[in-house]
């Protein structure tokens, strides 16, 4: 059995390095922004009390989320493991974690941060979904149905450098938790697509 969490600051290629995972060790990779928003469209009691702390503006509190998490893992197609993209975000979550699954591997995709802020800086989206990034589109209309391309505001530079400030603030101390229990595993997420998968699987095959 494999418990993955996949860590990374955002723009490290975690979303892409997950289906990639998923896909080769036909794991369910959950999201938990997926299934806290499945949990809201279905109208399940922990969707209705995530609800009520989104429509007042606040964050929903982390026994809220560890409650859907635990929920999630319990499903069947959880029995032979998992993925985890998103969860946990800081020890308490972790320590929550681990009293109902077990953790086998926590992969960290490091990325300079100086490259996370060009990586996702450099995004345009179009109204249609696409996305591009201007050092391989510089047009600033979509190929698909061209449409204006723009900029979110959460990727402007300066926001993301406020993101990755509080992503390192709260991950230092989760990297550190799971290295102390003998599952981190650090991948150069510098590196190609391929690259960086060719790692993970060197981890995920070689420490069963």
């Amino acid at each position: 059995m494999k418990g993955i969490v996949l860590l990374g600051a955002p723009g490290a290629g975690k979303g892409t390095q997950a289906k990639l995972i998923a896909s080769r060790y036909a794991l369910p990779h959950i999201s938990t922004g997926d299934i806290l928003r499945s949990n809201i469209k279905n109208g399940t009691e922990l969707g209705s009390l995530a609800k009520s702390f989104i429509d007042e503006g606040k964050l929903v509190p982390d026994e809220v989320v560890v409650a859907i998490v635990k929920d999630r893992l319990a499903q069947p197609d959880c029995k032979e493991g998992f993925l985890l993209d998103g969860f946990p975000r800081t020890t308490e979550q972790a320590k929550a974690l681990a009293s109902f699954a077990t953790v086998t591997h926590a992969i960290d995709i490091e990325v300079d941060a100086d490259e996370v802020v060009k990586r996702i800086a450099g995004r345009r989206m179009c109204a249609c979904g696409e996305s591009y990034h201007i050092s391989t589109h510089p047009s600033a209309v979509c190929d698909k149905c061209g449409g204006a391309l723009y900029q979110r505001d959460d990727d402007k530079e300066e926001t993301v450098a406020n993101r990755l400030r509080v992503y390192f603030d709260q991950t230092a101390p989760l990297i550190d938790y799971y290295r102390s229990a003998g599952v981190l595993f650090k991948v150069n997420g510098m590196q190609s697509v391929d690259e960086v998968f060719g790692e993970i699987k060197e981890v995920l095959d070689g420490n069963d």
